[in-house]
C-alpha cells in the first residue's frame, strides 16, 4: 500500500511511503536536503514500523521542534492507526 504524508515544519514537501504489512518497502522525500533524505530512506527500506518510529522520532532539525525524519516517523505513526 502507498501513503502521501505532507509534512510540517520542514523543507520537504511530501514523503511518499510504500508498506507491505508491518515492513516499509520504499521511501521518497518531495524536496528537503536531499542527501539526507536519500540516506534516511535508504536505511529504513525493510525496516519494521515500529523500530523506524523508534529511531527517528524526536530527531530536531536546527531547533525547529521536528525533522525529516521525525516527520517520516509521524507519517508511520498515522499509517499504524489507520491499519489497526
Amino acid at each position: 500500500m502507498i501513503y502521501k504524508y505532507r509534512p510540517v515544519g520542514v523543507c520537504s514537501m511530501e514523503i511518499t511511503i510504500e508498506v507491505e504489512g508491518n515492513t516499509i518497502k520504499s521511501v521518497h522525500f518531495l524536496g528537503g536536503c536531499a542527501g539526507n533524505t536519500q540516506g534516511v530512506a535508504s536505511l529504513i527500506a525493510g525496516m519494521k514500523i515500529d523500530e523506524a518510529i523508534k529511531r527517528l522520532k524526536g530527531i530536531d532539525c536546527a531547533g525547529k521542534g521536528t525533522s525529516c525524519p521525525d516527520q517520516l516517523a509521524k507519517a508511520l505513526e498515522e499509517i499504524k492507526e489507520q491499519t489497526v
